[in-house]
């Protein structure tokens, strides 16, 4: 793999006490081509402008997935990845489902060790400090036909962050937009999934949300996704989600929220969940809690709940699950915590 130093650190001239998620990078992005039927040139350089053609496909056609992951540091030094793998094959279950071709394992794996080993000073140690992590490959062959690319370029660059959400979240149910229909790409981290997404966003925010609740395309009767989140809702002591199917994202923190809470002894339904029947839980006090999970937030309450006109405020408990299932991924993910399940992946830092 080639390896191209940057001349000049920037990572003096950043305030990592206030950050803004995801607008600052680090000094190295990790860079791959698809040429000829294959991927070549792997290599990590300095953060940098891409060079595209205005005909480039993915401007026209969209043929774009990304991922979403974290690099933590402990305490002493040490850097962690969690869960690298299901990000691996999450990114390639996107790809296929875009005509797009996978990217073997082991290049994404070295390719990451050797970026987060350059710029391993970006990843401070304590709790809310990590460093985003975000894959991404896009068809770039200079063409208008509408047709699959023959080209691609696989890009990992980073950002240093602190928390994704700060105050509450209030979400708002959406009747009217879907965020995926059946036999679409709803499972797949398609970036026109989320382009889609900002405009009904944008609604929601004016009358005072910060996300929005989608139901499904069919009957807008089941609840799916929150935002950029799996979605939870606590009904007396029972934890339920709505299970994966081809419109919702098989989130990685969604399942290790499942896996923990069981293992904690937390009863835990993965089944569709009505509109109406979490509006009737609001209204008779047995809905204790509802909240999202996903890379960027790990875990966040939502603290309100707006439907038909009507917004429905939903008060903090002292058991809370949120937070117990949240400190206990966050213990894995910054060694502070023993890791039965074998999520937390050591990155070696090389000394140079």
């Amino acid at each position: 793999m080639r390896i191209e130093r940057t001349s000049h650190s920037k990572i003096h001239e950043i305030d990592f006490d206030n950050l803004s998620f995801g607008e600052i990078f680090t000094d190295h992005m990790f860079v791959c081509d698809f040429i000829d039927g294959q991927w070549v040139d792997p290599r990590v350089v300095p953060y940098q402008a891409l060079q595209m053609h205005p005909s480039a496909s993915v401007l026209h056609y969209g043929q774009a997935v990304f991922e979403g992951m974290k690099a933590y540091k402990d305490d002493d030094g040490k850097v962690w990845l969690f869960r690298p793998e299901d990000n691996h094959a999450r990114i390639n279950k996107s790809a296929s489902r875009l005509a797009i071709p996978e990217f073997p394992k082991e290049l994404f794996m070295n390719g990451l060790s050797e970026l987060l080993n350059l710029d391993s000073d970006w990843i401070k140690a304590g709790l809310g400090n990590s460093l985003y992590v975000r894959p991404f490959v896009f068809a770039n062959q200079p063409a208008v036909s509408a047709t699959a690319s023959n080209q691609y370029q696989f890009i990992i660059i980073c950002a240093p962050v602190k928390s994704y959400y700060s105050g509450e979240v209030n979400v708002l149910v959406s009747e009217k937009y879907s965020r995926a229909a059946s036999g679409g790409v709803g499972y797949a981290k398609a970036a026109g999934n989320y382009a889609a997404s900002f405009y009904p966003a944008q609604l929601a925010n004016k009358e005072g949300y910060q996300q929005i609740i989608w139901t499904d395309a069919s009957t807008h009767e089941y609840l799916e996704e929150s935002g950029t989140m799996n979605v939870f809702f606590r009904i007396n002591d029972k934890l339920i989600t709505a299970p994966t199917t081809d419109t919702i994202l098989d989130g990685i923190t969604r399942k290790s929220v499942i896996q923990i809470a069981q293992d904690a002894g937390i009863d835990v339904e993965v089944r569709p969940v009505k509109v109406a029947e979490i509006i009737d839980a609001l209204k008779d006090g047995s809905l204790k809690e509802v909240f999202g999970s996903g890379t960027a937030v790990v875990v966040s309450p939502i603290s309100g709940i707006g439907y038909r006109g009507e917004k429905f405020t939903i008060a903090p408990v002292e058991d809370s699950y949120a937070q117990k299932l949240k400190n206990s991924i966050i213990d894995i993910q910054y060694n502070r915590a023993e890791d039965p399940y074998g999520w937390r992946k050591e990155v070696v830092l090389v000394t140079a």
